[in-house]
């Protein structure tokens, strides 16, 4: 149900905001719309048409609070408003134009893409700041002022999306990575997230057929949620890659991003996008674990690292140095982002860290890293999967001694 509703959500409201306008009215009705379909549909059964049900009770909610804003406003007469019925509603997706909407050059890049990721992903703000290393109440601010400012704003698709695309791309990357491995809560990730990911990917992909890095997203995606089945155990519990059954990947979709990798890497000027595809790629392509290509990878992450600003490829490319040159290299790549705080206030930094200390041999220092990484995520797979490497790592005669590793100072 949860997944019907966050495929419908922006297809409802690219139909109100397309015919009301009132982007933040719009959206409002929107979610209470929801709400009364979580009510009645587990009782009364799905619609037969449950778009066209929710564009029909959202318009009326719409109407409503347009009604009531009219009567504060100017304390006389309303204007009645036509209601809708359900053979004036377009079959047209909107999502598409709800999602380059909230991606308008007139905001800024800090507003475009917490917006998008409420209206068009359904993240909550808290999901939202997670994501973007922000605090709650300046993600809550910015969709507010973004809203705001997208008052009169014609719902149109754009005329040139170039100058939106890159702000667009993000957005579905950071969606999907939601879905694939979710902030915060019980399970590893959001299925209904990353499939909507994919489907938008694929819209868009229709949309700019000759764009390598929109295909090139669409085909990490693809690359990426291929291994999804293999990534827990029946009881939920998080299987690394270098363990996963590989047999249980999507060969399907392993072979059509690679296609579509392929075909982009050959003809299209490269971007971060398709370079991040091409490690998953490999990956893909490997039948074992032994049999990864690992110094593909790591070319791969060294072409990869001058196009894509942050430390997250950094993160990366020192596992693949490991693998190639040895631990200690690993580590000492690593240490140069040891003074960021982007990285060391999170636990993938102290993951990757206690991963190579323990090939080192460092199994004591290992798994009071693994502890460490365990407190500071609050995806409770991650947290089960980082205790259970810290008590492999640690020495015997350390071991249920209630070690509690260190919190970094941030």
């Amino acid at each position: 149900m949860e997944e019907l509703w966050r495929g419908l959500a922006p297809q409802v409201l690219g139909a109100l905001v397309r015919r009301y306008g009132h982007f933040e009215t719009c959206e409002d009705a929107v979610q209470e719309a929801l709400l009364v379909a979580a009510r009645q549909w587990p009782e009364q059964g799905v619609p037969d048409e449950p778009r066209t049900w929710l564009i029909r009770v959202a318009s009326r909610r719409l109407i409503d609070l347009l009604r009531n804003e009219e009567s504060r406003r100017r304390r006389e007469d309303i204007v009645r408003t036509p209601e809708v019925s359900p053979a004036a509603v377009s079959g047209t997706d909107e999502s598409l134009t709800v999602l380059f909407l909230c991606c308008h050059p007139d905001l800024p890049v800090t507003a475009q893409l917490p917006l998008t990721l409420r209206a068009v992903g359904g993240l909550t703000t808290s999901e939202i700041a997670a994501a973007l290393l922000t605090p709650d109440a300046t993600i809550g601010q910015r969709i507010s002022r973004a809203k705001q400012k997208l008052r009169g704003k014609p719902f149109r698709p754009p005329e040139d999306p170039a100058d939106r695309l890159t702000a667009v791309l993000q957005v579905l990357y950071l969606i999907f990575n939601e879905g694939y491995t979710r902030t915060a809560g019980a399970g590893l990730g959001r299925i209904e997230l990353a499939r909507e990911a994919i489907r938008l990917a694929r819209m868009l992909r229709d949309q700019l057929p000759a764009d390598g890095e929109v295909a090139g997203l669409l085909a990490l995606m693809l690359l990426t949620d291929a291994r999804r089945e293999a990534r827990t155990t029946a009881d939920g519990r998080l299987v690394p890659l270098d363990e996963q059954d590989r047999t249980r990947w999507d060969q399907a979709a392993i072979t059509e991003g690679t296609e579509l990798i392929t075909w982009a890497m050959r003809t299209t000027p490269l971007g971060p996008y398709q370079l991040q595809a091409a490690i998953a790629a490999v990956h893909g392509e490997a039948r074992t674990a032994d049999e990864t290509d690992w110094r593909q990878i790591l070319a791969l992450y060294n072409l990869l690292e001058p196009l894509l600003t942050g430390p997250v490829v950094r993160l990366n490319r020192a596992v693949a140095t490991a693998m190639v040159h040895g631990p200690d290299a690993g580590l000492a790549l690593l240490g140069t982002l040891a003074g960021d705080d982007r990285v060391r206030c999170g636990h993938r930094y102290h993951a990757v860290r206690a991963h190579l200390l323990d090939l080192r041999g460092d199994h004591r220092e290992a798994a009071e890293t693994y502890l460490t990484a365990a407190k500071l995520t609050t995806n409770t797979a991650e947290q089960r999967y980082l205790r259970t490497r810290a008590n492999l790592a640690a020495p015997a005669d350390a071991r249920g001694r209630g070690n509690t590793g260190v919190t970094p100072a941030c």
